[in-house]
């Protein structure tokens, strides 16, 4: 569709005898056309003497389409060109005449603007950046470099920035560049003379950009985005640049680069170094520093640009002052740095894109997106007449009343005072949006708190502390603490919730990023004194692992939590994109920490329950396994080749075949392979099958349990695999079923009641499942598995810490506790050859049997219930054995409500009576005869 057919609106004109003199020009035009020409010439000087200087070409171009009215501009802009500097200023002439129509008559939405700016500002830099380097190879000037490398610029790459990365440059936009080489093409004896050489050529590319002859400019071009500007050349090595930002990089330089693209030259290089910039701009845990940061550059701005105060029109600056572009950017890209590390699909480089992003992402409201939006566009829209005025690089609304009007009159309004009223109207709501944001009211002074002379100490000595001793920490957890110590306040037992907050505080290593979190969102603060309070346990976890809050910001924390398939399909997503191995555990490590601490609150609030939270804890090391194996799987096999035959399954037993996990539970792992006859594996360093499944099961095993830098996944037992220590750690399938067959004691049978394939190869794992099945269902000799299950218990009994065994809050060692109620579940399952594999759906089976009357079996399961209520408890709320006197307020409520119990007197009789009555019940049951 032309010019033509698609204008539909026009500008008042100022000076109404002016627009017809030039709509006389065009007299064979349209009207919509003609009406457009008269509108336009008759608000902007500057482009009334375009039109007056290049009728002829606009003539031909109002009925072409756009598109290729765009292309011949560039087409007639070659690198080869002896006359590429004039060429190029004729294209931007007429591009600038043409937008400037196709904008003010509504044929363009102001997207279409900016991208048709953008785009020949890439050509022209990159034609300009050719031109150059051609000239310097043919000199002989490039040594070290073939004609071939000219096709990528040598290696120099240029990365367009701001707004040009973007794809938003505003009508008259200078255009931020860095200017980059890659130095690994570059030898060591050629670098300096090479180096001096991109240096030359990056100053006269900039130089045939800018500089204004008779003929006009084409951009003017800043180089000063560069690290370090004032010391370093225009041109830098990768390198250089990268070693800047490791260290000296600051917040504002990621901030730039959330816009950064390659634009000319050795586009894939460019690429590559901002992949390599990535840790840099996008940071792995929530990144709320950058808030303040942000706010502080909009302070530095306002005093450098004398900004503040309130908002007059006359003069205002629609870029730089309130309300203006620049907040709303700033607004986005901080939003984008906080979270961008952890959501990739928010890193847009479009500020209009970036706000829909955050919005469907609830990190801000739709209201605030959409309000933003419509500001944003009309906002440039504004800027874009006034730069239309005169060709000026001004965002500032004029400062004379006529001129006023005139701007009016261009942006389609009859009155001034209507003109006035939208946009006042409209700078007032952004500043106010965004004020908001980046500095939010003073909390209310909040009453003291009366607190033991000991907590006044403890406050005191928080300033020694290593999260305090930074001055910008010292300066946030000012402002924090008047609210924790109101929070403390409002606990059972403040002094108690204190000196748990003593403890979180004291294990924090530095204090800005998670206090910076905590100042932007006051309800963690609140969970965090909960949990202080009813959880010492999980306080201290906190304080090793401060980075969990993340997940709570999300939006999904304390909704329903998923099921193992999404639980994987979430790993999956964090992992996918990233290439290194060791960036994939410590990525792994990360989500189910937050996973993990997610479970944990939810059962500390009482929104799910014990027998809840351990199967979900369960579903949540079965991802784990799944979602890692892959990983695991393929950075073995690019050293030693894929897995032969079938490859392996990995057996989740004890609690983990149970679904029954805790929160502090290892994992029993058996690894079972089917090489299918194949003798060794087939790649860079192949080994026997036997030696490749063992090496590779280790590797399984270091992912999981190894220290790094984000801390541990699980500790691992795989000592119930078969012949146990002495047995090799990864089993073939052969040797699994003849061992079980054949060889295996009554404890490895009773072990498989439990087992279940939980990672690998799906086929492999139903077949080791029929299998496991057949084993259980297999006819037992009652007397002989009695005689086993004394010896056993027996042995464990001998094993046992007696200390902890006299202990009435011990749920799992001893005789009536966990241990043993479940080591006679699984003689159950035997007996039955029931295929299940939880406990009660066991001990269920001793009624079938003839075994216990319902009376028996009832009360049989409610003791294992409560015990097994009471570890999920212990295991969440402390670190170590369960001391009720030592649990918060909190804590004990939780407890006590699980149990059904009136109060830790009323439970500790329970746990007593209950434990009296299970033993003599289990061991009759041991020694019952067979009948």
């Amino acid at each position: 569709m032309s010019l033509i057919s698609q204008t539909h609106k026009a500008p008042i004109p100022f000076e109404p005898t002016r627009g017809d003199e030039v709509a006389a020009l065009f007299a064979e035009a349209p009207e919509n056309l003609t009406n457009l020409i008269r509108g336009v010439a008759g608000c902007s000087p500057y482009l009334r003497g375009l039109m007056m200087r290049e009728t002829e070409w606009l003539s031909a171009s109002f009925s072409a389409d756009p598109g290729d009215v765009l292309k011949g501009l560039k087409s007639h802009c070659v690198a080869t060109s002896d006359t590429l500097a004039k060429d190029l200023r004729r294209a931007k002439r007429r591009l600038a005449l043409y937008a400037g129509l196709a904008d003010t008559g509504g044929m363009w939405e102001l997207a279409s603007v900016t991208n048709a700016l953008t785009d020949f500002a890439d050509h022209a830099v990159d034609v300009a950046l050719s031109h150059f380097l051609a000239a310097e190879f043919e000199r002989g000037k490039l040594a070290g470099f073939e004609a071939e490398d000219l096709k990528t610029a040598c290696g120099m790459v240029v990365l367009a920035m701001g707004k040009m990365g973007a794809g938003e440059l505003n009508y008259s936009s200078d255009i931020d560049l860095i200017v980059l080489f890659d130095d690994s093409r570059v030898s060591d004896e050629n670098f300096d003379a090479v180096r001096e050489r991109f240096i030359r050529i990056t100053k006269r590319m900039a130089r045939m950009l800018s500089d204004a002859t008779a003929e006009g400019y084409v951009f003017r071009t800043d180089l000063r985005l560069r690290p370090d500007p004032s010391v370093t050349p225009v041109c830098l090595s990768m390198a250089a640049a990268e070693r800047y930002y490791e260290s000296l990089g600051r917040t504002w330089e990621r901030a730039a680069y959330i816009k950064a693209r390659p634009c000319a030259g050795d586009i894939a290089a460019g690429w590559a170094f901002l992949q390599v910039l990535k840790p840099f701009v996008w940071r792995k845990h929530l990144d709320y520093v950058a808030i303040q940061d942000a706010h502080d550059m909009r302070l530095r701005i306002r005093e450098h640009k004398k900004l503040g105060g309130a908002i007059t029109l006359p003069g205002h600056n629609m870029k730089l002052g309130r309300g203006g572009i620049r907040e709303i950017e700033f607004f986005t890209q901080t939003r984008q740095i906080i979270a961008g590390g952890r959501d990739a699909e928010l890193r847009s480089r479009e500020t209009v894109e970036g706000l829909h992003i955050l919005a469907s992402k609830n990190w801000v409201s739709q209201a605030a997106a959409d309000t933003l939006t419509a500001a944003y566009v009309a906002h440039r829209t504004v800027e874009h007449r006034i730069q239309m005025l005169a060709d000026a690089q001004t965002h500032d609304i004029p400062t004379s009343d006529e001129q006023i009007t005139r701007l009016a009159n261009f942006c389609g309004f009859a009155r001034q005072q209507d003109f006035r009223d939208d946009i006042v109207a409209r700078l007032e709501t952004v500043h106010g949006l965004i004020e908001s944001f980046f500095a939010p009211e003073d909390a209310p002074k909040i009453e003291e708190v009366e607190f033991s002379q000991v907590t006044h100490d403890m406050v005191d000595h928080w300033r020694s502390l290593p999260a305090l001793r930074s001055a910008r920490a010292g300066e946030i957890f000012n402002r924090l603490q008047p609210q924790i110590l109101s929070l403390v306040g409002q606990t059972l037992d403040p002094n108690e919730t204190l000196k748990q907050f003593d403890g979180f505080l004291a294990g924090l290593p530095a204090g800005v990023q998670l206090f910076s979190l905590f100042d932007a969102n006051p309800q963690l603060i609140a969970l965090l004194v909960d949990i202080c309070g009813s959880a010492p346990g999980l306080a201290r976890y906190l304080s090793r692992n401060s980075a969990v809050f993340d997940g709570v910001i999300g939006g999904t924390f304390f909704e329903p939590l998923p099921d193992v398939a999404t639980l994987v399909a979430a790993l999956d997503f964090q992992l996918a994109g990233i290439s290194d191995y060791e960036d994939q555990l410590n990525a792994a490590r990360r989500w189910m920490k937050e996973q993990h601490f997610r479970v944990g609150v939810q059962h500390l609030k009482g929104m799910i329950e014990s027998t809840a939270a351990g199967q979900h804890y369960s579903d949540l090391a079965e991802s784990v396994l799944r979602g890692l194996l892959p990983a695991i799987c393929a950075e073995f096999s690019r050293r030693h080749g894929p897995m032969p035959g079938r490859g392996m399954m990995v057996l989740g037993m004890g609690s983990l075949g149970a679904g029954s996990l805790t929160a502090t539970s290892d994992l029993d792992l058996i690894v079972i392979y089917d090489a299918q006859g194949e003798d060794a594996s087939v790649g860079a360093r192949p080994l026997a099958v036997s030696t490749y499944f063992a090496r590779l099961t280790q590797s399984l095993v270091t992912a999981l349990s190894s220290p790094m830098s984000e801390g541990r996944l699980y500790e691992v037992d795989m000592r119930l695999r078969p012949s146990g220590r002495k047995g090799p750690v990864a089993t073939p399938l052969s040797g699994f079923t003849s061992y079980q067959q054949d060889e295996a004691w009554t404890w490895e049978h009773l072990a498989l009641t439990r087992a279940r394939p939980v990672a690998g190869n799906l086929v492999l794992g139903a077949e080791i499942e029929a299998f496991r099945q057949a084993i259980v269902a297999r006819p037992r000799d009652l007397p002989k598995v009695q005689v086993d299950m004394r010896d056993m218990r027996n042995r464990l009994a001998d094993a046992a810490d007696k200390g902890r065994v006299e202990n009435i809050w011990e749920t799992k060692l001893g005789p009536g506790r966990m241990l043993d109620i479940e080591l006679l579940a699984q003689m159950a399952a035997l007996m039955s050859g029931t295929p299940e594999r939880d406990v009660v759906a066991q001990l269920s089976t001793v009624v079938t049997l003839g075994w216990l009357g319902a009376d028996e079996f009832r009360d049989l399961t409610d003791n294992y219930t409560r015990l097994r209520r009471i570890q999920q408890i212990g295991r969440l709320l402390v670190e170590g054995v369960l001391v009720p006197d030592n649990l918060g307020q909190g804590g004990c409520e939780l407890l006590l409500s699980e149990t059904s119990a009136d109060g830790l007197d009323a439970l500790q009789s329970k746990l007593s009576a209950a434990q009296q009555a299970t033993i003599p019940l289990i061991e009759r049951l041991l020694g019952r005869d067979a009948s």
